[in-house]
């Protein structure tokens, strides 16, 4: 899979709104489509729900909020816009997409990424400038401006529909005991996490671990036998991994969907 240069494949397209619940399509690289979608609706918290709707082909992917080894990661800009205080993407649940030298985290086909957006009382108009990775045979940087009003007296239903579906993979926080995954250990040694499972409906071979900056990257996630323990591997080791005392994300899929918990890294020292 090729990478090309940012500056030479760069799409930049400004569309304005078709309805208040959708902008119009914008072409950002061949047989990829973007438009910013929206419930409509404010909630009385301020929160609003927009979605982000990709259409590009089967075999066409974008990327998660790790992105791997050969991703683009996506960014949103809001500061055009008034009165928008804050905003998260909910990242549904990815593929994880591996080559004979590269591992991705990414989204294939038709694809909705879920933004949560907190707009203030007076604000009028959201405009967001998103940047992600749009890859095939080659990857390409797209880029594509949206605007739209902030919400509407009657709610936009099928683009809220589509809003939930992709909501519906979203890995929930984990709340309440007894906890899926205990403890989460650095085997600096053989380059890899030691991760206790205490769940039997959790599928170990979902497990995804990640940190806030996204680096380093894991791989995938292999049995131990030692009963209830997955290996999971450090890829494109440099030559000091600091682990200590750092957070890890670990998301999973069990039988009521995709969950998300934290755990504190031991660093295992040899004796």
């Amino acid at each position: 899979m090729r990478r090309v240069s940012p500056l030479c494949l760069l799409a930049v397209l400004l569309a304005s709104p078709v309805t208040a619940g959708e902008t119009a399509w914008q072409e950002v690289a061949p047989g990829v489509k973007l438009r910013l979608i929206s419930t409509g609706q404010v909630k009385a918290n301020g929160t609003t729900l927009l979605g982000l709707e990709i259409d590009m082909p089967e075999t066409t992917k974008t990327y998660w909020r790790v992105p791997g080894d050969t991703g683009l990661p996506t960014e949103l800009d809001f500061s055009a816009s008034t009165g928008v205080l804050a905003h998260q993407i909910l990242w549904p649940y990815p593929v994880r997409h591996e080559g004979a030298d590269y591992l991705d985290y990414a989204y294939f086909g038709p694809t909705v990424l879920p933004i949560e957006v907190t707009v203030a009382p007076d604000a009028t108009e959201i405009a967001l400038t998103a940047v992600l990775g749009v890859c095939s045979d080659i990857c390409v940087p797209a880029q594509a401006k949206f605007s739209l009003p902030k919400g509407d007296a009657v709610p936009d239903r099928p683009n809220g529909l589509r809003i939930r579906q992709a909501l519906a993979t979203w890995p929930m926080p984990w709340e309440g005991d007894p906890q899926p995954l205990g403890n989460v250990e650095y085997d600096a040694a053989a380059g890899q996490l030691l991760v206790h499972v205490g769940d039997p409906d959790l599928d170990p071979a979902s497990l995804i671990a990640s940190t806030d900056s996204g680096e380093p990257l894991f791989g995938t996630p292999q049995k131990s036998p030692e009963p209830n323990l997955v290996l999971i591997p450090i890829l494109a080791q440099g030559d000091e991994i600091d682990l200590e005392g750092r957070d890890v994300q670990l998301t999973f899929m069990t039988g009521m969907g995709a969950f998300e918990v934290s755990r504190p890294v031991k660093v295992l020292r040899p004796d």
